[in-house]
């Protein structure tokens, strides 16, 4: 996709990127899983005030969470020349020349860290992005945010330079950890 730069007079080269619904379906299930049965009890069953209160806490948690889960799969996040910008309900743009934070975390679910997922928290003054593995292109954004983060000298956590690393991304040593 071609689209025009307010910033220029040219074409730059726009990649639209989202969550895939097979990516988000388990978050979804996991919320329902939570927030139906909890909602059932509380319209058919008549519990003191006490477990009325943890009930609803349950329904509050589960509903914020389907909620997080509804925006995050209804953003789509474009990567150009010039930044990254995400599109939908939730609107943020970050400017690669004005990137001053990267953080590449891997969480693992087992204990033989062979099954997990990396997250990627990027910002630039105020506006803040973080996105997970699930969402297509990651491994290209995570590309284009480190070349950035190299460009603009920002300093890297060696969890982030190991987690790049093991993307096959190399960073160069001065950026790395200090």
């Amino acid at each position: 996709m071609t689209q025009l730069d307010a910033t220029s007079d040219g074409p730059i080269d726009t990649t639209r990127y989202g969550y895939p619904a097979a990516a988000m379906l388990g978050d979804y299930l996991r919320a329902a899983a939570g927030l139906v049965p909890t909602l059932l009890i509380l319209a058919t069953v008549e519990v003191d005030t006490v477990a009325a209160v943890v009930l609803g806490a349950f329904v509050v948690i589960f509903g914020v969470f389907g909620l997080r889960t509804a925006l995050r799969h209804g953003t789509s996040l474009e990567i150009s020349e010039s930044g990254l910008r995400a599109v939908g309900l939730r609107r943020t743009v970050i400017a690669w020349a004005a990137l001053d934070r990267m953080k590449l975390a891997y969480y693992s679910t087992r204990r033989d860290r062979k099954s997990g997922w990396m997250q990627l928290e990027l910002g630039a003054g105020r506006a803040r992005l973080s996105l997970d593995s699930r969402l297509d292109g990651f491994d290209r954004l995570v590309r284009h945010a480190a070349i950035a983060a190299t460009a603009r000298d920002l300093e890297l956590s060696e969890a982030t330079t190991a987690n790049l690393q093991a993307m096959g991304i190399r960073v160069p040593e001065a950026a790395s950890g200090r």
